[in-house]
């Protein structure tokens, strides 16, 4: 494998007959099997862009806050400020996100979804959502709001 080439993700299976010992107390270890499925599927969704995770929380953020500042965006994907404007640029690179002068402010740049960046979301969005509820199609709807209420309890 060349040193310059990412190594694949893969599903991260359970062995049969094997002794998981600590690890099945662990709460990092199964968060990260969960999310290991759960990027493979938004991969499936993102399929044929350009977006990875990051990035397509990004738009959907800017999407729901018209005039976003990039201070802003950074916090909201836990990137420094350098990070945020390297992400921005990306995004308007393609066309869809602007940089718009902030209301009360001359020095300030808000964010904004182009129309053709909000065509964009809007369809990925949909194909995310399906991908998502598919793969936790293992749990009821009670269980994943439950799940969610309990995952963001432990992001606090």
């Amino acid at each position: 494998m060349s040193p310059h080439r990412p190594r694949l993700l893969a599903p991260i299976h359970r062995v049969a007959g094997l002794d998981y010992d600590v690890l099945d107390e662990l709460l990092g270890y199964s968060l990260r099997r969960a999310q290991v499925a759960m990027f493979l599927a938004f991969r499936s969704a993102a399929r044929g862009t350009e977006l990875t995770p990051p990035r397509f929380t990004a738009l959907v953020i800017i999407g729901a806050n018209p005039g976003l500042s990039q201070s802003v965006l950074g916090q909201v994907l836990g990137i420094a400020r350098s990070g945020a404007m390297l992400m921005t640029d990306f995004l308007e690179a393609r066309g869809w996100v602007g940089r718009r002068r902030r209301p009360g402010d001359a020095r300030a740049w808000g964010l904004y979804l182009t129309r053709r960046g909000q065509q964009f979301v809007e369809r990925l969005k949909a194909r995310v959502l399906d991908y998502d509820y598919r793969v936790a199609g293992k749990i009821t709807l009670k269980e994943r709001k439950e799940l969610l209420r309990l995952l963001e309890k432990l992001a606090r």
